[in-house]
């Protein structure tokens, strides 16, 4: 008996296969393409993320066949604040996914904060006013693609993070959903009350019949289509990739904290059932929702980690493979004082400085 992981990151998506004692059996991993169109900008193609997991999906169950197992079940980890946003008729997306990276709203989430509408929101989302979150991409889309606006206003319009985008379209389209961890990195969700928050929506400008339906973590996420997955598997499990790993990592009692590292790093600390609000610009935010019971976390993000070493392989072409790092880090006595701030897409916690870009200094002759 086996249940299947889709991890659907910010670099690449992968399936894998666990076996139920939760041992790794097999795992299918793909990379996909990243666009830059602009300083600051970042996107992927919603339709490349679908090939790509439906891919590594059928490898794995193909690899569960051949060891004559049963799939009992599928669970969704994602990168999260990106946003899609997809026509409900045709199942089309009506403009590239922008990612958590990008930073083209900074211009307006700063508009936002000089009419001081930063405390508010950050009492009702434990969000600092920021375009890393998917409630300003989600503006701009909308603002920005008169095909967007005119299906929101049909009520064919709808808003997913990668969760909800795969959810809808392995269920073909039976199921909007997504879960409370991924919901609370929109900045339209009032993680208080649990529920959408109409007066951040009103100031967007975004209708809430766009939005997914909220659900605990564990929870029933509707069935597989067979024509994607051969058999029809059901989806029991979501959760945002942080709030993932720090599940993975066992961090259950307030005061255990996580620290991960991808295509950024990110710290999170388990605070249990209360909301602490951090006075250093740390944000609060849903670690999960389990039984409708609700555990918070503190969150500081760093947004190029792992993505560091991508941009030293394929922009740079410093090295062939990510794992020549290590050998080369062994190799040096010391750093000789050079130093790369990889602040490509501006700076997280504590700085939120949209307009921070990479810095390299200390460099010498030698």
């Amino acid at each position: 008996k086996f249940i299947i992981s889709i991890d659907a990151g910010t670099t690449s998506n992968r399936s894998i296969l666990f076996d139920l004692k939760g041992k790794p059996v097999f795992s299918s991993q793909k990379e996909f393409t990243q666009y830059f169109p602009k300083s600051g900008w970042v996107e992927h193609d919603p339709e490349e993320i679908w090939r790509t997991t439906t891919k590594t999906l059928k490898d794995v169950i193909a690899k569960a066949k051949k060891l004559r197992g049963k799939i009992l079940t599928i669970g969704i980890t994602n990168q999260r604040e990106t946003t899609v946003l997809w026509d409900k008729k045709t199942g089309k997306t009506v403009y590239k996914a922008i990612v958590w990276q990008d930073r083209r709203q900074e211009a307006f989430c700063k508009k936002l904060r000089q009419q001081n509408k930063e405390n508010m929101i950050f009492n009702k989302t434990g969000l600092l006013i920021d375009s890393y979150f998917s409630g300003t991409k989600i503006k701009w889309i909308l603002d920005n693609i008169p095909k967007a606006k005119q299906l929101m206003n049909k009520k064919q319009l709808m808003f997913g993070t990668i969760d909800s985008f795969l959810i809808w379209r392995l269920t073909r389209g039976s199921v909007h959903a997504t879960d409370a961890t991924n919901a609370s990195r929109t900045m339209i969700f009032n993680i208080t009350t649990n529920k959408w928050d109409d007066a951040i929506l009103k100031i967007l400008k975004i209708k809430k019949h766009i939005l997914p339906i909220v659900k605990d973590c564990a929870d029933d996420y509707g069935q597989t289509h067979s024509s994607i997955t051969g058999k029809s598997i059901p989806i029991n499990g979501v959760v945002g990739d942080q709030q993932s790993a720090t599940i993975g990592q066992c961090c259950f009692e307030p005061g255990s904290l996580k620290s991960t590292y991808g295509t950024g790093a990110f710290v999170l600390l388990n605070t249990g059932n209360k909301k602490i609000y951090s006075t250093n610009r740390l944000l609060t935010t849903i670690a999960y929702r389990i039984k409708g019971k609700t555990t918070y976390a503190m969150e500081g993000s760093i947004f190029v980690a792992g993505a560091g070493v991508q941009w030293l392989r394929d922009r740079m072409k410093f090295i062939k493979k990510a794992a020549e790092t290590e050998k080369i880090v062994n190799s040096l006595k010391g750093n000789n004082g050079i130093y790369l701030v990889p602040a490509f897409t501006g700076l997280g916690a504590p700085y939120w400085n949209a307009n921070s870009r990479g810095v390299l200094s200390g460099i010498t002759r030698d």
